[in-house]
């Protein structure tokens, strides 16, 4: 009995190792599944839509969850699932995968990496903020916390995302799989459920040969973005937010908290 449990606490703290510093997102086996079909969802963390998969570790999960016209089904898996999700595909429309981790916890030994994450993150004042607390560069940590959704469609994949009350998410304001995108993907990014606006959202393209082009864009003062998609893309956005925490002993507790959210979607074609 103790291999099993050696094996899940290695699993853990790998995932939690790998986790920080790079996108997480939900990678469907199919984003296109029949209607008495299987849906087959991976969990995936690394950068340039490139990296790991992470098992079904219930430790780590916050909310995971299938919402389709007919409401809302728990993702209750096992152990070391992978893929995560596997479920019956009953209902025929657009199915909506949510999976929210728990926070963790990254410590930062080297103050560069922490210039780097802010800056590709677009935090403009967070390394003045840093000093102006008084905080040292080294030995710091951040909790963070993922919010992830991907879009599958089922049979016809006739429906509409929604806001499902996350911190910070990502919502398609058009179904890809039966809209025309001709003029863009319109997304409305949330943040304490209420529009974010004058916020980056990065947007990588993976091609039918792997090819992955990677593109800025920013909110309007509503909190939206219309981005450029071609067919027969898969697509992740992700915008995430930075918060400083009402500690400033890094020797007490964490500092710093950031929310990734991101979003996962395909371009028939």
């Amino acid at each position: 009995m103790r291999l099993p449990i050696l094996l899940a606490a290695m699993v853990t703290a790998f995932s939690t190792a790998m986790a920080k510093a790079h996108e997480f997102w939900l990678s469907p086996e199919d984003y296109t599944v029949a209607r008495d079909g299987v849906m087959q969802v991976r969990l995936r963390v690394g950068s340039e839509m490139k990296g790991h998969v992470l098992s079904y570790l219930p430790q780590d999960i916050d909310r995971f969850e299938v919402i389709q016209s007919d409401g809302v089904r728990p993702v209750e898996g096992r152990m070391g699932d992978n893929p995560a999700l596997v479920m019956d595909a009953r209902q025929d429309g657009l199915a909506v995968v949510v999976h929210e981790t728990n926070d963790a916890v990254a410590t930062y030994d080297d103050f560069a990496e922490f210039q780097r994450f802010v800056a590709h993150k677009d935090f403009r004042t967070a390394v003045t903020d840093h000093t102006a607390r008084g905080l040292r560069k080294t030995g710091f940590r951040e909790t963070y916390r993922r919010h992830a959704k991907s879009l599958v469609a089922v049979g016809s994949g006739a429906g509409a995302d929604r806001a499902v009350d996350m911190v910070i998410e990502i919502v398609a304001l058009a179904n890809p799989y039966t809209d025309d995108l001709t003029a863009g993907m319109p997304l409305l990014v949330l943040l304490d459920g209420v529009a974010r606006p004058d916020a980056q959202l990065e947007l990588f393209q993976t091609s039918p040969d792997g090819t992955v082009t990677i593109t800025l864009h920013r909110t309007d003062a509503d909190g939206l973005v219309t981005v450029p998609v071609l067919k027969g893309m898969e697509y992740l956005a992700d915008s995430v937010n930075l918060r400083a925490l009402p500690n400033d002993d890094v020797d007490v507790g964490p500092v710093w908290h950031s929310d990734w959210a991101s979003l996962t979607f395909h371009t028939p074609d």
